[in-house]
């Protein structure tokens, strides 16, 4: 079965630093562009992050660009998500997506003093 199990998230003083990683199983995960996603209170969910399946072609938001860095290892089925400088309006449930189909259950982060 398709499964995607983000893991890394948790609390981080604003200025700190989290990676997030998501495992995926069940399909073929070198064949899929892979995303992260996240909802933060009272907003809608939003594209944080896109990498193609080799990882040539990355896409940031324009809010997170040069502070996170999307990963991935097709060898270990597995995309991360490097944030650093944490912002308290980067709190939000983080979630992983393979292309068109697929998504975790998130993970959250929360970043306040």
């Amino acid at each position: 079965q398709v499964q995607l199990v983000e893991s890394g998230g948790g609390l981080v003083q604003p200025g700190g630093s989290l990676r997030l990683s998501c495992a995926a199983s069940g399909f073929a995960f070198s064949r899929y562009t892979m995303s992260w996603y996240r909802q933060a209170p009272g907003k809608e969910r939003e594209l944080v992050a896109a990498i193609s399946t080799g990882g040539g072609s990355i896409n940031y938001a324009g809010s997170v660009k040069g502070r996170f860095t999307i990963s991935r290892d097709n060898a270990k089925n597995t995309v991360y998500l490097q944030m650093n400088s944490l912002k308290p309006e980067d709190t939000a449930v983080y979630y992983c997506k393979a292309a068109g189909s697929y998504w975790g259950k998130g993970t959250l982060v929360t970043v306040s003093s």
